[in-house]
């Protein structure tokens, strides 16, 4: 046995273990060097034999000491092993019963939204509103759960690419300056045209969680969606003229289950766990973040993004809200999901938009009728098909054929996949002006007449 070598310790080793493996290198010297004097000579009379006694003796020690220490490292191993393994169990859990969870989910806030296009009487639509809010709050809940399990795991990769500020910005200027006005607050968005590098899914997931909490605190006044140019990224702001935080909840507020007072008429105050995924998610990206407030005046959240290059640069088609109607108006939509729910949902919504929708589990089930301007398709479909697939095979008849994949699975290969192939990609629980507002990309002025006509 080599006295004088100690076993080597991995990277991670605690404490102890390294307390342990000094014990045994201090009681390695000890031996390797009463050994070296008895093997000299140094020693008179019984002394030698003495000495030995006691190296054997320190020898022996060591022996156990190490033994102690290996079994010590392989429990620590084998514990971490076992953890890690029900970690991503866990993971797999929340992720398979969130996505059950969320069809019948993103079924009924369909239905609730195709209500919103048809006249109702007063209390009708009251009771609408109710629904809808209290399926967004589920819907929250449940994405917040599985968001933070999976940041938690370290599953969750980010898609980094270069995109327009704008194409995030524009489409949540448009969605939260509705929900601004009915809380009576006005939303003033100031575009920028710079071009960043992120994940564009995830950096919209902070940026709506910033606009979703200067609209629920504040009592009156505006929300400010801007951004500012800075050598060293584009800061995007959110600003409100709420009732600021004190300076000692400041780091708080970014702990779970920690939040301000809401306003007392909000119907959402939340759970507390926004900006704990907003400080996972802006670590994650490496995107700091930022936080000015003046109790009584208000807050000012940013986050500083790094700048991006676009292969091409070209100016993205718009279509104001007043045309979209017009885009939409006979457009041919076919919807291929194995849902009779969200088909039958998906069916009244687009045609509350003037679509013609058809609705079936397979595309063979819609030969009949006439040739798609633009196809929706669930990811995860029956007899193990994927949405993927189903596109692929459709665009062999019509090579120009706009896809839009549909999907609870957040995972950012999917993203990838999709877009690679020239397909657009929405997450479920569906959010029906997302949907309305990337129809109306895809079948802008630049598309063929409707009814397939190219």
């Amino acid at each position: 046995m080599d006295l004088a070598r100690p076993p080597e310790l991995p990277a991670d080793a605690s404490e102890q273990e390294r307390a342990l493996a000094e014990e045994n290198a201090r009681l390695r010297r000890i031996c390797a060097a009463l050994m070296e004097r008895v093997e000299s000579g140094g020693m008179a009379g019984g002394a030698p034999y003495g000495a030995f006694e006691h190296s054997v003796l320190l020898a022996e020690q060591v022996r156990e000491r190490t033994e102690t220490l290996q079994r010590t490292l392989e429990a620590l191993r084998r514990a971490k092993a076992e953890a890690e393994a029900a970690n991503h169990s866990k993971t797999r859990f929340l992720a398979a019963v969130s996505h059950d969870l969320l069809q019948p989910l993103n079924a009924a806030r369909l239905f609730t939204s195709a209500l919103d296009t048809h006249p109702l009487p007063e209390a009708s639509q009251r009771l609408v509103g109710n629904i809808g809010r209290s399926l967004k709050d589920v819907e929250s809940l449940l994405g917040t759960l599985v968001d933070i399990s999976r940041l938690d795991a370290g599953v969750l990769e980010p898609d980094i690419a270069p995109f327009p500020v704008a194409t995030l910005l524009d489409t949540l200027a448009e969605e939260y300056r509705q929900m601004a006005a009915a809380r009576g607050l006005e939303l003033r968005y100031v575009p920028s045209g710079a071009v960043v590098e992120s994940d564009l899914a995830l950096l919209a997931r902070v940026v709506r969680n910033f606009l979703t909490n200067a609209i629920r605190y504040t009592e009156s006044g505006r929300v400010l969606l801007g951004c500012r140019r800075r050598p060293e990224g584009l800061e995007i702001l959110v600003g409100d003229t709420g009732p600021g935080i004190p300076e000692a909840q400041r780091e708080e507020i970014f702990l779970e289950f920690r939040r301000a007072g809401a306003r007392r008429d909000s119907p959402d105050r939340g759970l507390g766990l926004g900006l704990a995924i907003v400080d996972r998610i802006a670590g994650m990206l490496g995107h700091p973040v930022r936080l000015a407030s003046r109790p009584g005046h208000g807050s000012l959240f940013s986050l500083r993004v790094p700048y991006g290059r676009l292969a091409t640069s070209r100016p993205a088609a718009t279509v104001n809200r007043s045309g979209e109607d017009r885009v939409l108006a006979g457009r041919r939509v076919w919807v291929i999901d194995d849902d009779p729910g969200i088909c039958e949902g998906m069916v009244a919504l687009l045609e509350g938009w003037g679509c013609r929708a058809h609705a079936a589990a397979t595309p063979a089930r819609l030969a009949g009728e006439g040739p798609p301007d633009v196809l929706l398709v669930d990811y995860h479909l029956e007899a193990g098909l994927d949405g993927l697939e189903v596109a692929a095979g459709l665009r062999e008849a019509w090579p120009d054929l706009p896809v839009v994949v549909i999907t609870a699975n957040h995972d950012a290969v999917l993203t990838s996949r999709a877009r690679a192939l020239g397909y657009g990609c929405l997450l479920k629980p569906l959010k029906p002006l997302r949907l309305r507002m990337m129809l109306t990309t895809l079948l802008g002025p630049a598309l063929a007449p409707p009814g397939g006509q190219r």
